[in-house]
């Protein structure tokens, strides 16, 4: 009598083997879905992640107000700077203008970044020689300013093949913090300090008269 008031539920027989291939298709449709996941942005995008095979850095002291540039050039004569920041297989990922615009965007706010770091990475290995300069852009305090550079070999392993200080204290002033020598493979043949002018090859392509150099992104007046 009971059962007829509807006190109690009505249930189908329980069925192990149909909840256990429920549960089975759950899981395989939640793998499937993670797998989507993963693929999809680099299917969608069309990009492919690039290692680097060295990165070199410079830094200056914290919350310096001087701005330092790095210049580095390859054996092909391409030249990664802060106004032409991919060249070639070098990638200028970090310019760091020191007090005059150095600022991170935190919750819309803009906050000043203590860092004084620029970076250029080496995408690809081009046989000869690299040619790593460091240039005081703006002096603003008169005082000499310690630049550390660091030089790292990526692959197969973590190396770091160069890594010493220099000193610069005057706007204009350039100084080659070293150039090192590669294979075919990136093995590193030769390390050097002999000085060498990116400057100067700055001027000489302004003095060839084209319009703009593909390899250092120097614009330069035209022939009459």
């Amino acid at each position: 009598m009971m059962d007829d008031f509807g006190l109690y539920p009505r249930e189908e027989a329980f069925d192990p083997l149909g909840v256990m291939l429920f549960k089975a298709l759950q899981v395989i449709a939640f793998l499937f879905f993670l797998a989507l996941l993963a693929v999809s942005p680099d299917a969608k995008d069309g990009k492919i992640d690039s290692k680097a095979e060295f990165i070199i850095t410079m830094d200056w002291p914290d919350n310096h107000p001087d701005d330092l540039d790095l210049f580095v050039q390859d054996p092909a004569g391409n030249i990664a700077w802060y106004r032409h920041r991919e060249a070639g297989f070098l990638t200028l990922d970090r310019d760091d203008r020191g007090g005059a615009n150095n600022f991170i965007i935190v919750n819309g706010k803009k906050i000043a970044s203590p860092i004084r770091e620029e970076i250029v990475t080496v995408r690809g290995i081009v046989a000869g020689e690299y040619t790593v300069n460091v240039s005081h852009f703006q002096a603003t305090t008169g005082q000499p300013v310690a630049v550390s550079v660091k030089v790292q070999k990526l692959n197969p392993t973590a190396q770091v093949i160069f890594d010493n200080k220099l000193t610069l204290d005057h706007t204009g002033q350039e100084k080659t913090a070293l150039r090192f020598w590669l294979d075919a493979e990136g093995k590193v043949l030769d390390v050097q300090q002999r000085h060498k002018s990116l400057m100067e090859t700055f001027r000489n392509v302004r003095a060839n008269g084209a319009d703009l150099d593909p390899k250092t992104g120097v614009r330069m007046p035209r022939r009459e």
